[in-house]
C-alpha cells in the first residue's frame, strides 16, 4: 500500500510521520525505533533513513517501508517496517499520553460493579494498563493475566496476534 506518510489519527494534530521522518537527526530517530518501537535495528534503519532523505525527502509509507527492507532483512512473520511505524503512529498521535489520560476518566465513570475492559496492542500500552490497573484501589483486576488470541482466532484475524485483554472492576 503506497500512502502519504502522515498517520494522524486526526487532522487536528500537527507533526506527521513525515516530518518526523524527515526531521529528526539520526539519534533522535534511533531512540525513537528503539524506545516506541522497540525496533532491535533502530541504528541501521535510522542511518538508511537519514542517507536516503539527502537524496529526497522521504513521503510516502512504501518509500519508508523499501528503506526499512533495506535496512534490515525480512525473517520471521513480522514485517520489519512494523515496529518502525508502530513507533511513529504513538508520537504522531501522543497514544501513550492519550491512553494515561483516558484511564482515569474511565473508571471515573464506573459505578462500583461496573467494569472496564482495555485491549492493549503492544508492550508499552499493556504497561501502562497493566500498572495503572494494579496500582489502583479502586479496582479488582479479575484477569490475572491478560486474555490473549487463540491460534483460530490469530488465523482468521492475524492482527489480533499481539492483543491482550485485561478487565477489572470497580469497588
Amino acid at each position: 500500500l503506497d500512502a502519504p506518510l502522515d498517520m494522524r489519527a486526526s487532522p487536528d494534530y500537527q507533526v506527521t510521520a513525515a516530518d518526523l521522518i524527515n526531521g529528526l537527526n539520526k539519534g533522535e530517530l534511533y531512540e525513537l525505533f528503539t524506545k516506541l518501537g522497540e525496533e532491535q535495528h533502530s541504528l541501521s534503519i535510522a542511518d538508511f533513513i537519514v542517507r536516503t532523505r539527502l537524496i529526497k525527502p522521504i513521503t510516502t509509507t512504501k518509500q519508508l517501508a523499501e528503506i526499512i527492507m533495506k535496512a534490515v532483512k525480512f525473517r520471521g512473520k513480522t514485517h520489519p517496517a512494523t515496529k518502525v511505524f508502530q513507533a511513529l503512529r504513538i508520537v504522531v498521535n501522543d497514544e501513550l499520553n492519550n491512553l494515561k489520560t483516558v484511564l482515569p476518566q474511565a473508571v471515573a465513570l464506573l459505578k462500583p460493579g461496573g467494569r472496564l475492559a482495555v485491549i492493549s496492542f503492544h508492550s508499552l500500552e499493556d504497561r501502562i494498563v497493566k500498572l495503572y490497573f494494579k496500582n489502583n484501589a479502586q479496582l479488582i483486576n479479575l484477569t490475572k493475566k491478560p486474555i490473549m488470541a487463540s491460534d483460530q482466532e490469530i488465523k482468521a484475524n492475524p492482527r489480533s496476534r499481539s492483543a491482550k485483554l485485561r478487565v477489572v472492576e470497580k469497588i
